[in-house]
């Protein structure tokens, strides 16, 4: 309402200038802008560096746990390359003995044929 009056006569335009509107909003901008410092910031200052800390953390253990995988792939292929060698040894065993007793049953067969004719 009192914006009505001012504008009827013809005191108050979109673009007049007021002092003391400015003068106060510089002083409660600066009130606020002091607040902020001496109490946002440093919270704010503290939330960030928090979060820095624990990202680091997060980078350390996330390091370590690569370090761990690899480790223990490396242990995985080696541990599978010792049964694949077993494994064909056991094999080579097999054979050998299979053909060991199989040499043994043909020349036993041959005599026992042998004493037959």
């Amino acid at each position: 309402m009192l914006a009505l009056l001012l504008v009827q006569e013809g005191a108050f335009t979109p673009f007049s200038i007021n002092t003391g509107l400015i003068f106060w909003t510089i002083v409660v901008f600066g009130i606020l802008l002091a607040l902020l410092w001496r109490f946002g910031w440093p919270a704010i200052l503290k939330t960030v560096e928090e979060r820095e800390r624990r990202i680091q953390q997060q980078l350390e253990e996330a390091e370590r746990a690569r370090a761990e995988a690899a480790r223990l792939l490396e242990e995985h292929k080696r541990t599978i390359a010792g049964a694949k060698s077993e494994a064909q040894e056991i094999v080579a065993k097999a054979k050998a003995l299979a053909d060991k007793e199989r040499e043994t049953l043909l020349a036993r067969a041959r005599e026992e044929y042998d004493q037959l004719i």
